[in-house]
């Protein structure tokens, strides 16, 4: 049975944060007190300097964040530092970008302390799909439009788009598609969408660099957003959405 969450930040337990899209104000409340809390905070590359200000003066803080392309640690080496500081007697908080249940890998870290009986909670985010609708002034769903929202991993372990992936779902005209790190397999995706019979003026946008001051939004079709990632790739972080409940946004 998984280890119950603890009803308080206890000394010796983990609480799994999400950070939201990167404006520190969007934080929840119970987010800023495990962080002011903390003992021990690993952060993420994009839950960065902003979120330290809630932190207190003499925590530890550990940058443990991956970046496509970059040096980063792996993730059996970030699970085993947070058995070690939480079995430290520590408080711990897993400072994680969005929302820790949304490709976060957050079930690698909860089966590694659940298995060394560490007391683990997690404390929800605002994803990045919802921040990027709310970025561009839309809704995800729109009634007789769009009936259902689906969140989307964009690449696999290796980078590549992945071999599994549900076209048939993907390219239905009546759902708001958000692909989270996509910008390097969109242009394959949507080959694959137009095959199997999506329109090719389906609404689409990118939002890169979320919550950031360089917040950059691209609007078009989906064919014009692919084409603009095969010979422009922005440097940002990304997240792409289609569908045409986004056609007034």
């Amino acid at each position: 049975m998984p280890t119950p969450p603890p009803s308080s930040f206890a000394p010796g337990s983990v609480a799994l944060v999400g950070a939201g899209p990167g404006d520190a104000d969007l934080l929840t409340l119970r987010a800023m007190q495990r962080l002011q809390a903390a003992e021990v905070v690993l952060y993420d590359d994009l839950a960065g300097e902003d979120f330290m200000a809630f932190v207190g003066p003499d925590a530890e803080l550990v940058a443990v964040g991956k970046r496509a392309g970059h040096p980063s640690p792996r993730q059996d080496e970030v699970s085993r530092l947070l058995v070690a500081y939480a079995r430290a007697g520590k408080r711990v908080v897993r400072l994680k970008a969005g929302d820790p249940t949304v490709f976060a890998r957050s079930d690698e870290e909860l089966r590694a302390l659940r298995e060394a009986g560490i007391a683990v909670e997690i404390v929800p985010g605002i994803t990045t799909a919802t921040a990027a609708a709310a970025a561009l002034g839309a809704s995800l769903t729109k009634r007789g439009v769009a009936r259902r929202v689906q969140l989307v991993t964009g690449h696999d372990v290796d980078g590549r788009l992945p071999g599994d992936l549900d076209i048939a779902a993907l390219a239905d005209p009546a759902a708001t598609t958000c692909i989270y790190m996509g910008k390097a397999t969109f242009p394959a995706l949507v080959q694959r969408l137009l095959a199997r019979g999506l329109d090719p003026a389906t609404p689409a946008a990118i939002v890169e660099s979320l919550g950031s001051p360089e917040m950059r939004v691209m609007h078009g079709t989906v064919v014009e957003i692919a084409e603009r990632l095969s010979t422009q790739r922005p440097q940002g972080a990304c997240m792409i959405l289609y569908g045409f409940a986004l056609a007034q946004a």
